[in-house]
């Protein structure tokens, strides 16, 4: 029967081809306007490590001038100094904790066909990568005694080995950075959570870096980070030491505990922290220390912009105008057909046998115009890459998953926009369609 209903359907649009085609472009005008918003939240709204939400932790420790918040009332820091990262690594109240910068450094090979560049490297511990579970293509992390030894090695991106290797299994070989010369130990899969949740600092929905080094390096480098980097008072002297001795926040810092209640635990601990440096004269302002699982790391970051929430409400709203113009004329189309249905009810066609016609009739339509607004989505989200320089012009991304949500929201909406249509024409007498004839 469906079937049958299907090709009755295709026959009656290709009989009324201008009404049709009405029909298809308000669908897909409203349907590509929604999905061009409900894409770009999706990307924005994503947890790319939802299944640790509960175990991973952003640390921030109020550290901020006592006269004045960090930037508002209630913020604070989302970095910390270097003083307390190291504090809180040799502490290692945590199972697995992880302090990390992103550096611009100069890399260079020994093949000449391949120019010095700048490239961004994450200087960080071992525990980075099964905290955040980055995949391996080739070798593994580096070691805790290379974290502690400020061992020159380095783990390259897929996408950084295949530009200077082919792609081919680097591990064992050397680069230099920095005119210092990086053995390479492994070389990770293609890796880029989106959004960029362990650093939303150095923009969320950047690429991951292009290689890894261990975080004690920092300091015989004298590396500075390449991003986010607040001081509310000048450092105690002007020299590489005295900006690690300094209230600087520029170090992001993670911790993994294994459930809520060790959470609790480690905020006591960071709690306890506070109060000796009080001592010590540091941390003027009140107690006010958080951890924040990575859902509310999101949140508190805002990396969902209040004006995509707006724009996502509104193109619904435009939706259901599109969707209203889209009843009347599949009321229209239906009641021109008044001939045939009175025909069809007096030969002894019951009222539910043609209102599965006419929603069937209606899903096609609204397959037609959620394929159509796929393409309208699309060129709008090509507009938004090239219009904005922000991250909501990053994230226009088209998915499958969105695809797939775009199709079945014009199905859905075109079918609830019909079964009005379709109830009133089988429920008007058939004489009296007759007697029209």
């Amino acid at each position: 029967m469906f079937v049958y209903n299907l090709r009755l359907a295709l026959l009656s649009m290709r009989r009324n081809p201008v009404l049709t085609l009405l029909m298809v472009s308000a669908i897909a005008i409203g349907i590509g306007m929604s999905t061009t918003t409900l894409a770009v939240y999706h990307v924005l709204s994503g947890n790319p490590i939802a299944y640790k939400n509960d175990q991973l932790y952003a640390v921030q420790l109020d550290n901020w001038d006592p006269a004045q918040a960090y930037t508002g009332p209630n913020d604070m820091p989302t970095q910390v100094t270097y003083l307390d990262a190291m504090a809180l690594m040799k502490a290692a109240k945590a199972p697995h904790q992880n302090a990390a910068i992103v550096a611009a450094l100069t890399l260079q090979t020994d093949n000449p066909a391949i120019k010095p560049y700048l490239i961004d490297a994450r200087v960080t511990y071992n525990d980075f990568f099964s905290m955040f579970d980055v995949p391996f293509q080739y070798g593994g992390p580096w070691g805790k005694d290379a974290d502690q030894d400020a061992e020159q090695v380095t783990v390259l991106s897929e996408a950084t080995n295949e530009k200077l290797f082919g792609g081919a299994n680097s591990v064992g070989k050397e680069i230099t950075l920095n005119n210092r010369r990086f053995r390479i130990v492994g070389v990770t899969k293609k890796w880029n959570p989106t959004p960029k949740f362990y650093d939303l600092n150095n923009g969320a929905l950047d690429d991951s870096e292009d290689l890894f080094m261990p975080f004690s390096l920092i300091q015989p480098m004298q590396l500075h980070g390449d991003g986010n980097n607040s001081c509310w008072k000048e450092p105690p002297d002007k020299s590489y030491q005295g900006y690690l001795n300094s209230e600087c926040v520029w170090i992001q810092f993670w911790v993994q505990v294994p459930n809520k209640a060790a959470a609790d635990d480690y905020h006591a601990f960071l709690d306890a922290y506070v109060q000796e440096q009080k001592k010590l004269g540091r941390f003027p302002r009140p107690l006010n220390n958080h951890l924040r699982n990575v859902n509310e790391w999101l949140k508190y970051q805002k990396v969902v912009p209040p004006e995509v929430r707006v724009l996502v409400a509104l193109s619904f709203m435009f939706l259901a105008v599109c969707m209203l113009n889209t009843i009347g004329l599949i009321l229209a189309k239906f009641l021109r057909r008044s001939g045939e249905i009175g025909l069809r009810r007096a030969l002894g066609a019951s009222r539910m046998t043609l209102f599965r016609q006419y929603i069937v009739e209606t899903g096609v339509i609204g397959l037609s115009g959620g394929v159509l607004g796929i393409g309208v989505g699309w060129l709008g989200l090509f507009g938004l890459r090239h219009l904005l320089s922000s991250d909501a012009g990053k994230a226009a991304q088209l998915d499958w998953t969105m695809v797939g949500v775009g199709v079945l929201l014009a199905v859905v909406a075109s079918i609830l926009a019909g079964l009005y249509p379709a109830w009133r024409v089988v429920r008007i007498p058939p004489a009296l369609y007759l007697k029209i004839q």
